[in-house]
């Protein structure tokens, strides 16, 4: 049964339900493309706005190559209490312009636009909730923090440090990512990503006269490709592949170097270690070649860890209050869930519904946004989870 709670607050989301769809359609046309830092300044702004009008302290942390990042927190809060992280991301992948072709448009209850799904409306989300939290006097006793970076598209490098240091200190951590297919899945498992490049030196020689004076990289990678791929194993969630091959210099010479990209996903640090182990423990077969190997898994797994589990928990009964179901899932991609997840409770894909993720036909369904937003709401205001330290 629907609690009056959840009432309450669905029928203010549903009331405010303008407004939500205008800041997001702002938000989406302030197109801010990773590889842009300028593109950053007009969307953080619009968050800056929206923030401190609900009360909030909004610190900008200025990026060296980034467009920088923003770490938000109730000017009234308690000193030394719990704190929750609202993480999200408003970097997108599409590039300026990209607006003129891809309009935002509003068509049988869906709403469309670059990045939009990915994940400008996990932003307006946030928003919603924090305004629904004060309209229907619903007083967290967890202190909700926000922190928006604008590089996870591109790996989350500058923000990592601060990402970590804010989970540390949090008794649980809220990702805003979109969720995961029609039924709105909720990410509780995402695969942990590596990332190696294989080089192998040879010797040059000519490929008619001399043949044999030379040992060919090519000959040596080609073999390496062959083991990488056998490392696949679908039953354990392992799935190598090898992407970008390299090499030679010209048809009629016995290759000199060659080198492979290789991307790794897995479902634990144990899985994680094993394969760092077989890749850079590989050993040429071909005379007189040497192999070189750069890399590892530098985004851990989010794993269903018990504290994990308690918060999902947590989000299953929320959910029953206000009359869904909840379903959960894994993810093959990363996101800044992975790393938070190794210091605090988190729980992932509490975005929006839609589709089309760095696809031309990005969409979310709105009536589902404001679901989301009620249950973003009252997860924001249920008690702490108690945590053995």
């Amino acid at each position: 049964m629907v609690s009056e709670r959840a009432k309450r607050v669905f029928s203010f989301l549903q009331a405010d339900r303008r407004s939500t769809f205008r800041f997001l359609e702002s938000l989406v046309r302030a197109e801010s493309p990773s590889q842009i830092p300028e593109s950053q300044t007009a969307v953080l702004q619009l968050m800056t706005d929206e923030l401190e009008d609900l009360g909030f302290r909004v610190r900008k942390i200025a990026g060296t190559k980034t467009g920088g990042h923003l770490l938000a927190t109730p000017h009234r809060r308690a000193r030394g209490g719990p704190v929750q992280v609202m993480l999200g991301h408003c970097d997108t992948v599409w590039p300026v312009g990209t607006i003129e072709t891809m309009p935002v448009t509003i068509r049988s209850g869906r709403m469309t636009g670059p990045g939009i799904y990915d994940m400008k409306a996990g932003l307006a989300l946030m928003i919603g909730a924090i305004r629904a939290l004060r309209e229907c006097r619903l007083e967290p006793a967890v202190t909700p923090v926000v922190f928006i970076n604008s590089d996870e598209e591109i790996g989350s490098h500058e923000s990592k440090p601060i990402l970590a240091r804010l989970a540390k200190t949090a008794n649980r951590v809220f990702v805003l990512e979109p969720s995961m297919g029609p039924e709105g899945k909720l990410k509780t498992l995402r695969k942990g990503v590596g990332q190696f490049t294989i080089r192998v030196r040879g010797k040059a020689a000519h490929a008619g006269l001399e043949p044999e004076a030379g040992a060919s990289a090519i000959l040596e990678l080609s073999r390496i490709v062959q083991r990488l791929f056998a490392l696949n194993d679908p039953d354990r969630g392992i799935t190598v592949n090898v992407g970008t091959i390299d090499g030679g210099v010209r048809p009629n010479v016995v290759a000199p170097e060659s080198s492979a990209v290789a991307d790794v996903r897995v479902m634990s640090m144990e899985q994680a270690r094993a394969i760092e182990e077989t890749i850079h423990g590989l050993q040429p077969e071909t005379p007189r070649t040497k192999i070189e190997v750069e890399g590892g898994v530098r985004t851990p797994p989010l794993e269903r860890t018990p504290r994990n589990r308690m918060l999902w928990e947590v989000a299953r009964e929320v959910g029953r209050e206000l009359g869904l179901e909840l379903e959960e899932c894994l993810a093959g991609g990363g996101s800044d869930g992975n790393l938070t997840s190794l210091y605090a409770p988190t729980l992932d894909g509490l975005g929006a519904v839609g589709g089309g993720a760095h696809a031309a036909h990005e969409f979310i369904e709105m009536d589902r946004l404001i679901e989301r937003g009620a249950l973003l709401t009252l997860l924001l205001a249920s008690p702490p989870l108690e945590l053995r330290t």
